[in-house]
């Protein structure tokens, strides 16, 4: 008990520290540029608490479930040398985590209702609710693969920087044939797709696939995981904007 105590009242400290930034400079532009009083300060404070105490908790969660989760099954699938399971266990990671992403599920609506006003998509519900899922579905299947490419490059020792350096040039040539209206969307999915969840699992998962496999060191081959889940989102919803229009 003292020790999950111990830990607890470290991660608040922490989550204080990392937060109090924030707060401390939305009170002196509020307060010395803007010069105008704090709305609703009980409320924002009561919300000041809750966030601390929702981050605290977060991280408590990340370091003794999702971390060690991510590094087992990396390190299992490694020993029993099940290769093909390992991918499908990749995909589904992504794919999973993506989908239900609440960032993602928000820009996806937005990016309906922008392409409806635009003349893409018919202004009907049903219309905008297609395209939202459609786009969301293309983006989750791009991270799922993009996972999948980047366990790919553990197993075989590829470089990352050539592979991340050859994706952004393709990013940056269908910018060039892409609806205007959809590039700004593309851009933003490489960002909320790296969500609270992914993240976590997925970082965890290159690190203990890494350690479990001779010759790769997990600092260097361990990581890089989430630049493909960034990159291959723009490049999906591109193609997506391309084959739409």
């Amino acid at each position: 008990m003292g020790k999950y105590l111990r830990t607890m009242l470290g991660s608040l400290r922490g989550s204080l520290r990392d937060l109090a930034p924030i707060f401390l400079v939305v009170a002196v532009f509020q307060l010395l540029v803007l010069k105008q009083p704090i709305p609703d300060l009980l409320e924002l404070m009561v919300g000041a608490v809750l966030v601390v105490i929702g981050l605290t908790l977060f991280v408590i969660g990340l370091e003794n479930g999702l971390f060690p989760l991510g590094e087992t099954m990396a390190h299992e699938f490694a020993r029993k040398g099940s290769v093909a399971w390992l991918l499908i266990f990749a995909f589904a990671l992504g794919f999973g985590t993506t989908v239900a992403e609440p960032a993602l599920i928000a820009v996806t609506a937005e990016a309906a209702r922008v392409a409806a006003d635009a003349g893409l998509i018919d202004l009907q519900d049903a219309a905008r609710g297609r395209f939202a899922l459609e786009l969301r579905l293309s983006v989750a299947l791009a991270v799922g693969l993009a996972i999948v490419i980047g366990v790919f490059r553990i197993l075989m020792g590829w470089s990352l920087p050539v592979l991340v350096i050859a994706g952004y040039a393709g990013v940056v040539v269908m910018t060039q044939f892409a609806p205007p209206e959809i590039i700004g969307v593309a851009y933003d999915a490489g960002g909320v797709t790296t969500s609270t969840l992914t993240v976590p699992l997925v970082t965890a998962l290159g690190v203990g696939l890494a350690s479990s496999i001779k010759g790769r060191n997990p600092v260097i081959d361990g990581f890089g995981l989430i630049a493909f889940a960034s990159l291959t989102p723009m490049i999906f919803v591109m193609g997506y904007g391309i084959i739409l229009s």
